[in-house]
């Protein structure tokens, strides 16, 4: 499955103070086994237990969640690579998040280059071609 099918539209995360597992797993439209595994995967990630060890999320919870969520199943992060991106960026700036331009989804193409490599771009590519007509 490719990163651009996996993409969603979320619900708006309604203001509460707690949510149930149940509700963050709609909310974030990942199931509740796969987030007891990211607590234990995700230092940043902890519930609130209560009674019978039932797990409590907050608001910035939810929106960890999410955010893991979008690192490994939209762009494609392995779990230590989102725990590292997590770790350099807590508060989830969105230009750090994006993957580079090499790390985008296999075929696609990278940005142009800046105008002053264009010149550079154009003499080794007619230096490679001039070799190619020596070649037999």
């Amino acid at each position: 499955m490719r990163p651009a099918e996996l993409k969603l539209e979320l619900p708006e995360i309604p203001r509460k103070r707690y949510f149930a597992i149940g509700e963050v797993s709609e909310l974030c439209d990942v199931k509740p086994h796969v987030l007891r595994y990211w607590e234990q995967e995700f230092p940043q990630l902890k519930p609130v237990k209560r009674r019978g060890n039932r797990r409590y999320y907050q608001q910035d919870d939810v929106l960890i969640v999410r955010r893991i969520r979008s690192l490994l199943y939209e762009q494609g992060f392995t779990i230590g690579g989102a725990r590292l991106r997590l770790k350099e960026n807590p508060k989830g700036l969105v230009e750090a998040v994006r993957p580079a331009p090499a790390a985008a989804e296999p075929g696609a193409r990278a940005a142009p280059p800046a105008p002053r490599r264009n010149s550079e771009i154009k003499s080794l590519r007619t230096e490679l071609e001039s070799l190619l007509k020596l070649l037999p």
